[in-house]
């Protein structure tokens, strides 16, 4: 089973969820079937959030913590980021590079 060291770095997480999608026979899941479950667990995060919210659901329903779904998204958006070699840290710098250019208003 792959170690996660501590105090990782989104590098290390990114990495970390490769080894884990080989151990675990994911690896060769295509791209669109990874969107598709990140989107399933989009919806599990938002009734988690109800849930907290004390807005009503099916009591059938099977509902997670909102820390496991987010937890879970975390760990699809590193699988699917990994598929197209992206780095999710320098993504992220550079796109906060182009919003700090951009008008935020308030309406």
């Amino acid at each position: 089973m792959p170690e996660l060291k501590p105090a990782p770095t989104l590098p290390d997480f990114q990495d970390y969820v490769a080894q884990l999608e080989v151990e675990r026979h994911f690896a060769d899941q295509p791209v669109l079937e990874k969107c598709l479950l990140l989107g399933e667990e989009m919806g599990e995060l938002f009734k988690a959030v109800r849930k907290t919210q004390g807005i009503a659901l099916d009591p059938q329903s099977k509902v997670g913590e909102v820390s496991d779904e987010l937890a879970d998204i975390f760990i699809y958006l590193c699988s699917i980021a990994n598929r197209y070699e992206i780095d999710l840290e320098q993504a992220f710098l550079a796109k906060e590079k182009k919003n700090k250019l951009r008008n935020w208003q308030q309406y």
